[in-house]
């Protein structure tokens, strides 16, 4: 859809600058990018704070940023052009591309399908979702941020060996389906995953500092947990989780070419060219995908599963969570939004309806994610 002009909305800055403001006073947050569009038009755009408090380095609208799993819909997104290409099938079973991943439930070796990969029911999990002598924290899997050096072939062994948590297709979980997915991919078209993704999505968008990889560490935000004030994270960092085994992190993961690709968490990019990704996919999709395949990203794929990191009210659909009753969540976001998240510190949704989408990404976990600042902003966009 080409760049997004600038049409600035005073009366949005007047609801959202007091939130940001606030959230740097009180040190929640190190640094933040915040983009909001209507009808195609940029109305709000804001770098605030530092992308590096120790050299002292602003943070700026081309800031790059870990992506952590806004890697998923854009993923998603070149998952589902090669299905439109008739490359792969969604409901081509995984062992068709990975005839070794077999993980095993009760005993026995399910059929997995791309689809239940896609939508987090095909029984996996990530290893922060779970107790610390959980079977994914015994058996090293990587959650796509850890762990680098870690290769696909180790990382798919140790995933089978934990085995599946429910049936294929009976539950909802939050998972590593999408690093097998991009496993799989690799298989199906004898590319890497990088290469997919940048010939099926961020090369025809110009996502220029989208990747696997960073284009220019100068513009790379540093990594921050939680304080006040913000941590700076070392080599390796745990960020406390729901009372559970806690998110750890290796920021430099991203700089270690033999670590696997990873199509839940692996890619970095700025906000610009996120935003623009998520403009495209409102505004029917091409040069990506077709119409019909765009809407269904945000069109419900998994039934009446519970969303168990949303809570009532949500349904998934492709690369991100579905609002499906407004009143039952206790969301701010009208019926038939498109939301995710990222735990390096980063929300968004997209209101089909008001064609508006919503960027904030911020060097700090896991307030840009699901703290106060990212509630207040996105409740004050949707009012507005």
């Amino acid at each position: 859809m080409g760049q997004i002009k600038d049409q600035p909305d005073s009366s949005l800055a007047a609801r959202l600058d007091p939130i940001v403001d606030a959230a740097l006073a009180e040190q929640r947050i190190a640094g933040a990018v915040i983009l909001v569009a209507r009808e195609g038009q940029r109305t709000y755009a804001r770098a605030a704070g530092q992308a590096d408090v120790e050299a002292s380095r602003p943070m700026t609208l081309d800031t790059i940023f870990r992506a952590s799993s806004l890697t998923k819909p854009i993923v998603t997104a070149a998952v589902l052009s090669l299905v439109e290409d008739g490359v792969i099938g969604l409901d081509d079973p995984v062992t068709r591309y990975l005839p070794d991943f077999q993980p095993k439930w009760q005993g026995q070796a399910p059929t997995i399908t791309l689809r239940q990969l896609l939508t987090h029911t095909a029984g996996l999990s990530y290893g922060f979702m779970q107790p610390a002598d959980g079977p994914y924290l015994k058996l090293g899997v990587s959650d796509g941020m850890d762990q680098p050096g870690l290769g696909f072939a180790e990382e798919l062994k140790r995933i089978t060996e934990a085995g599946l948590f429910f049936p294929p297709g009976a539950a909802w979980l939050y998972s590593v389906g999408l690093d097998v997915l991009g496993a799989a991919v690799q298989e199906a078209t004898g590319r890497t995953l990088p290469e997919v993704v940048r010939e099926r999505v961020t090369g025809k968008l110009g996502m220029a500092d989208t990747g696997f990889s960073v284009t220019d560490r100068a513009r790379l935000a540093r990594a921050y947990a939680d304080g006040p004030p913000p941590v700076a994270m070392g080599a390796t960092h745990t960020v406390p989780f729901a009372e559970l085994s806690g998110i750890r992190f290796a920021p430099d993961r991203i700089f270690d070419p033999g670590s696997f690709p990873s199509g839940g968490a692996g890619m970095a990019c700025t906000a610009t060219d996120f935003q623009l990704f998520l403009e495209t996919i409102l505004h029917g999709g091409a040069p990506v995908v077709s119409a019909e395949t765009a809407q269904a990203m945000w069109t419900n794929q998994t039934g009446g599963h519970a969303i168990v990191t949303s809570g009532p009210g949500w349904g998934f659909g492709f690369g991100g969570a579905v609002m499906l009753d407004p009143a039952a969540s206790g969301s701010p976001l009208p019926a038939g939004a498109w939301m995710w998240g990222g735990v390096y510190g980063h929300s968004w949704f997209v209101d089909p309806a008001g064609k508006t989408s919503f960027v904030l990404m911020t060097n700090t976990s896991t307030e840009g994610m699901s703290g106060r600042l990212s509630q207040d902003l996105m409740a004050a966009v949707a009012a507005a």
